[in-house]
């Protein structure tokens, strides 16, 4: 069996990529080691997938080479998938932030790519195992259609003249998630930054699952912060962005989209630190002279501004701790506590929970414009096993239709 182009993974990238290659006339088989293609697309944006983001840009993006996902996002932005979903009738609507949701289904997403695929002649083989890829032996003189690859599968052996990586990271494993990709990688000489687990809930240390824990269920909106991002992670060049979101306690630890956020950035061993209350001078009344200096004082100010429970046990925590200073600086003090509030995670929930993976292979070795190897002509890789992450709200599809556009126009 002999193609122009395999495609590893039948993902949001792998799909992209395939019909993009197919559109030149390209001979392009796409395998993916599931049951069904776009399993992943599927669950996303709670079952209506954000699909995108009309604010990406490369700032909301973490990698090692911050400057690496530029070219592919100016390429290919988000208007030019709106397009693409328009073009099939999908009606969407524009969440918080700029993120773009299907009214109905994400099912209708993987049948958009889907029947884009069949139109450009995509072979899709499903249930296949890839059990590894080399080099094609040569052929006496080389031609533009010589195969280059021969991909070792399941199913037997495909010839081919261009890989494209597409298997994605190691998050949420229970849907087949592996680290298929970055071996492959490693065994064409790329080198890999480290994956980690991002946009992840974040566990409590010992000390404040007993604090905090019987919490669980409470939300409220914050300024999610964590410290300077530390080796590596500095490359990055700057600060880590801060979040305004909404911060949701759990039994275990924290949750909700600024936690997610900033646990992208966050790193085992480090802080995390939330302002409860932003933009409000909480306890401001305290200081007028007809005001109450004691701990119901600062309880009545507090709940108007966070949830009842939540204020309670701040309140109960500090009087507990403290028989109070309400001094001018003392009450200054209480109201800097409320605007960073500090946690040391744990750890995190992990690659079960993640909603993505951080890191992957080093965008060093790879080419901006095409997403091709520098190192092995043919090679390409996309998505999400690239070294390149995206926010939450659809700056991750973002990311893998823009890359895959980028691979599926040469490869």
């Amino acid at each position: 069996m002999q193609y122009d182009v395999v495609v590893l993974g039948a993902g949001a990238a792998g799909m992209m990529c395939a019909f993009e290659a197919g559109k030149r006339g390209r001979r392009v088989l796409m395998l993916e080691h599931g049951e069904r293609v776009g399993r992943k697309i599927l669950i996303s944006g709670g079952g209506r997938c954000n699909f995108t983001n009309v604010r990406t840009k490369a700032e909301n993006f973490l990698s090692e080479n911050p400057h690496f996902a530029k070219s592919a996002l100016a390429r290919f932005t988000p208007r030019d998938f709106v397009a693409l979903v328009e073009k099939h009738g999908i009606k969407y609507h524009e969440k918080t932030l700029g993120q773009l949701f299907c009214d109905d289904s994400a099912k209708q997403i993987v049948a958009m790519l889907a029947r884009e695929c069949t139109e450009a002649g995509v072979e899709t083989r499903c249930g296949v195992t890839v059990r590894g890829v080399r080099r094609a032996p040569a052929l006496g003189a080389a031609s533009a259609s010589q195969a280059r690859f021969v991909v070792e599968t399941s199913a037997g052996s495909i010839a081919c003249t261009s890989v494209v990586v597409a298997t994605g990271g190691l998050s949420i494993p229970a849907m087949g998630a592996t680290g298929f990709g970055y071996d492959l990688a490693r065994e064409f000489g790329h080198a890999i930054v480290e994956p980690r687990a991002g946009l992840v809930p974040l566990v409590f240390s010992v000390a404040d699952r007993e604090r905090w824990s019987d919490m669980a269920g409470v939300a409220f909106e914050v300024v999610a912060r964590t410290q300077s991002v530390v080796e590596a992670a500095t490359k990055m060049r700057g600060k880590p962005p801060v979040f305004r979101e909404a911060l949701l306690i759990t039994h275990r630890g924290v949750s909700g989209p600024a936690v997610l956020q900033i646990s992208s950035y966050w790193r085992p061993g480090g802080e995390v630190s939330f302002d409860m209350v932003p933009g409000v001078e909480v306890f401001r009344p305290l200081l007028e002279r007809a005001s109450g200096r004691d701990w119901n004082s600062a309880y009545a100010a507090l709940r108007t501004v966070l949830p009842t429970r939540m204020a309670e046990r701040w309140v109960r925590l500090r009087a507990n701790a403290s028989a109070g200073d309400w001094t001018n600086a003392g009450i200054a003090r209480l109201e800097g506590d409320l605007h960073a509030w500090t946690l040391r995670p744990d750890g995190s929930e992990g690659f079960a929970k993640a909603e993505v993976t951080v890191g992957g292979v080093d965008t060093r070795e790879l080419d901006a414009r095409t997403m091709e190897s520098q190192r092995v002509a043919g090679l390409y890789f996309i998505g999400e096993v690239v070294d390149v992450t995206g926010w939450l709200g659809g700056y991750n599809f973002q990311w893998a239709w823009a890359s895959a556009t980028a691979a599926g126009a040469v490869a």
